[in-house]
């Protein structure tokens, strides 16, 4: 409530600087900002108000914001469009210039970096409530780091933007109101140089539980490197499809011309942020077997899962305020307590290596959609969801009757898919999503392409009870950085021993052997796709993936496939109609050049004669 108060503030005094008719009212509007800048916690409050607008890595990536459902990652129940999912409509092409977007970051953030602004002007010490001015000068910068953050928010989600440093007056010219866009490339340097600054200011940690997720030198590092890496792959760097797009004074706002150099920068970024971050002592998240061999089902599973002060130091950005549930309970089945539509994809299941670290489209790989297995399988872990709780089935992972797609898989699949006859520990059963069944159709609460998210989703989750077990919000973790770094450095320095080191540190971790040496460039790229697809899903991260190596049209453009939502019978027959295990059609998604930036919004278009539309829109 506290942050909301302060929220409104800051709406109050935009709207007060803003308007003319109550420009006799200054005296007013100062003593506001007198009793906010004289107090401790009015202060604090503020500063928290700013930092409110980090996107949600839970609820926001699925639904609000849409990344995940946007990218090949997830599919939300179709029906929900009904209830407010607009990311459905945007999965299929429904939309345009005048679409709404929840987070409405063209609007919105602007207010948080104004917010930012003033508190820079006003904060000051306050020895007689134990404000020191070391204290001040942390939270300028913190505010500082919001402020270039925003921005790199903006440029991710509609390209180049209008851009200026500092406040306007509220009697600035229409001229020094109606700004057009900035060059893309320019801003990029201005948020790198600016977070390069404040790396060296900030501290690398804070010792105080509730200062956790506040601006650090690493979070500074970390948005730096994943911008750097955006800015050099195609969509940027070099694209053809945006020369002669410009700006109001004419300005080309992408430079059409490739350049090299930018995947040296992002290689650099990126090691400069591993290396800082091992000096501040975070690492891959680990846990161990009795005999010392990585749990790869536990490491991965519990790296969402677990605190910073329990041990888990592979998080290097994370939004800690992240206490609604809606994600979770949207991703269990309906017959649990939960609404049972939020699915991941096929392609995604199909993503997944097999045990032996092969793809599944390897002729080596062992690899069957043909039938069902015909006894469980058991691996070394600790992981209990599968009857693991039970004495005798220490370490199974898979049931007798699974469906073979869903056997043999690499063990970040069943942290991540849950399947129909998947074993449900929480109500002790399987799933049941075929149709009439508890878990599945034909209502709207339930996968309509056959899966349920299982990522990010916390096992001890109940929501028949309301048992809300706590999760970080992870937006940047070390794991991400070094498959960032391999990218890059494949890209700039093809063969770098570097490369296969920090892909295989993330395979290793995930329980499948190590890449081969000796894979050219070609192969390395295509093997870091793949891991990147694997390792990061659900995560936020895959649609900005598929946007800036341009594949859209390839990966988006196209029918999504799954199980079949209308089956009654646990078959694979291709011929019986009533089979719920065969590969059916759900969704036709659609995707085009325009579809690589969110549109300019009409609605600002209309006040701001000096902005062009993003391209193809």
């Amino acid at each position: 409530m506290k942050i909301l108060r302060y929220i409104l503030i800051i709406s109050v005094l935009t709207s007060v600087s803003a308007c003319s008719d109550y420009l006799d009212k200054m005296p007013d509007d100062q003593l506001t900002l007198e009793m906010v800048f004289n107090d401790k916690t009015r202060t604090e409050d503020w500063l928290a108000g700013i930092y409110s607008n980090i996107p949600d890595p839970y609820w926001g990536f699925a639904r609000s914001i849409g990344y995940d459902a946007l990218s090949d990652d997830m599919a939300p129940s179709a029906r929900w469009e009904q209830w407010g999912w607009g990311v459905i409509g945007k999965q299929t092409g429904n939309w345009n210039t005048a679409t709404g977007w929840d987070p409405n970051y063209w609007s919105e953030l602007p207010k948080r970096i104004r917010a930012a602004y003033i508190f820079m002007e006003n904060v000051r010490p306050n020895p007689s409530q134990k404000v020191t001015e070391v204290e001040v000068e942390n939270m300028k910068n913190e505010a500082r780091f919001l402020i270039a953050y925003y921005y790199w928010l903006m440029l991710e989600a509609y390209g180049p933007v209008p851009f200026t440093l500092g406040l306007t007056a509220s009697d600035a010219s229409e001229e020094e109101l109606f700004i057009g866009q900035t060059p893309f490339d320019q801003i990029v340097d201005w948020i790198d140089s600016e977070l390069v600054q404040l790396s060296t200011l900030l501290p690398d940690s804070y010792s105080e539980n509730q200062k956790f997720g506040r601006a650090t030198s690493i979070m500074c590092l970390a948005v730096r490197a994943r911008m750097l890496l955006f800015a050099a792959s195609p969509l940027t760097n070099g694209n053809p499809d945006y020369a002669g797009h410009v700006n109001d004074k004419g300005e080309e706002l992408f430079n059409s011309t490739y350049d090299p150099g930018k995947w040296n920068r992002a290689a650099l970024a990126s090691k400069e942020l591993i290396d800082a971050a091992d000096a501040a002592g975070h690492e891959l998240y680990y846990e161990y077997n009795d005999d010392g061999t990585i749990d790869p089902f536990l490491s991965y599973q519990n790296m969402m899962f677990k605190r910073s002060s329990d041990g888990n130091r592979e998080i290097l950005f994370s939004r800690p305020n992240c206490d609604t549930w809606e994600y979770d309970k949207h991703a269990q089945p309906r017959g649990t307590g939960g609404n049972g539509g939020m699915s991941v994809t096929q392609s995604l299941v199909d993503a997944f290596f097999m045990k032996n670290g092969l793809p599944i489209d390897d002729p080596n790989s062992g690899y069957t959609e043909d039938g069902f297995s015909t006894e469980p399988e058991f691996r070394n872990t600790k992981w209990i969801e599968v009857q693991g709780n039970q004495e005798g089935n220490e370490g199974k992972v898979t049931l007798e009757g699974t469906y073979n797609m869903y056997c043999n898989r690499e063990p970040r699949f069943y942290i991540s898919v849950l399947y129909n006859r998947a074993w449900f520990r929480r109500e002790d059963r399987t799933t049941r999503f075929l149709s009439e069944e508890w878990d599945g159709g034909p209502t709207h609460d339930a996968p309509q392409n056959g899966y349920l998210v299982r990522k990010k989703v916390h096992p001890d989750h109940d929501p028949r009870n309301g048992i809300n077990p706590y999760r970080p919000g992870i937006l940047y973790r070390l794991g991400e950085a070094y498959l960032n770094y391999a990218e890059a450095l494949n890209e700039s320095s093809p063969g770098n021993p570097d490369i296969l080191t920090y892909v295989n540190l993330i395979r290793e971790r995930a329980g499948i052997p190590g890449l081969p040496s000796g894979l050219g460039q070609d192969e390395m790229r295509e093997a870091i796709r793949r891991e990147r697809r694997v390792e990061l899903n659900c995560e936020g991260i895959r649609y900005d993936d598929i946007r800036r190596w341009k594949m859209g049209e390839e990966v988006l453009n196209a029918p999504f496939m799954g199980m079949n939502f209308n089956g009654t019978q646990i078959s694979d027959d291709e011929n019986n109609p009533d089979a719920y295990f065969i590969r059916t059609m759900y969704q036709q998604r659609v995707f085009t050049k325009k579809n690589y930036w969110f549109p300019v919004p009409q609605s600002e278009r209309d006040k701001n004669p000096n902005l062009v539309q993003n391209p193809y829109w």
